[in-house]
């Protein structure tokens, strides 16, 4: 098997707005190894969020090539790469994205529906999911009965649901206080520990320290690519949650 689970090459994406062209990525070419921790910085402007939409198999590159897990998804059309991105990545956001009529089950369970699951299964499965996280007992509130970072764990929850290859957490603490951001990147720590590819896009650093490896982009292009040896400060060794 591929040690590689992500190979970019010489991506570029541009957009036409009106008459000015933007390059939001000028020329990236990346790999990213099964069960890596890497973060993706950079300010604003830098192409991080064009970046991990390509990723995160949202959009497509202008140019280049992306093979996920095998597959190459470059020039994919948008039904084919929502089945990918449906089996392949589990996305935490900043602004959670859960739906505000559903309890916390029903979130967890909506990629599995979309696979086509049974519901006894679907249940079964989103259950196991929140007991992962330490929410078995919040499972039927809705996101406004919930805090900040309980919602957040709903929505790694979800993202784990399907055991995709890739989780892509955007800014996953940009909604926090800082002693929930500690207990949720615990928590992303401990999904690493189990094997699963993680990757944080964020402008923070104390949040990129978690990662073991920082690539930071300027541009459009990739201006460092480091190995990441310090730990963050408030760091806990143990992580916040049940996932071992």
């Amino acid at each position: 098997m591929n040690e590689n689970v992500i190979e970019i090459r010489d991506i570029a994406k541009h957009y036409q707005i009106g008459s000015v062209l933007v390059k939001a990525l000028v020329s990236v070419s990346l790999d990213i190894k099964r069960g890596e921790y890497v973060a993706i910085m950079g300010p604003s402007g830098s192409g991080k969020s064009t970046l991990m939409n390509l990723v995160g198999c949202l959009d497509t590159p202008t140019r280049g090539t992306y093979v996920l897990n095998g597959v190459d998804v470059s020039k994919m059309p948008d039904d084919r790469l929502a089945e990918v991105r449906n089996r392949e990545i589990g996305f935490i956001f900043q602004t959670f994205n859960l739906l505000a009529r559903y309890t916390a089950l029903e979130n967890v369970t909506l990629p599995l529906i979309y696979a086509g699951i049974p519901k006894e299964e679907r249940e079964k499965l989103a259950n196991e999911s929140l007991a992962s996280v330490n929410l078995s007992d919040r499972m039927d509130h809705k996101p406004n009965e919930l805090s900040g970072g309980q919602r957040q764990r709903v929505a790694i929850a979800r993202a784990l649901i399907n055991k995709p290859s890739i989780i892509i957490a955007d800014e996953p603490t940009g909604n926090l206080d800082s002693k929930t951001s500690i207990d949720i990147m615990n928590l992303l720590d401990a999904i690493h520990a189990k094997g699963n590819t993680v990757i944080v896009v964020t402008h923070e650093e104390d949040i990129a320290l978690h990662a073991k490896r920082i690539v930071r982009l300027f541009d459009g292009e990739v201006s460092a690519d480091t190995i990441n040896d310090k730990q963050p400060d408030g760091h806990k060794t143990k992580a916040q949650g049940k996932i071992e």
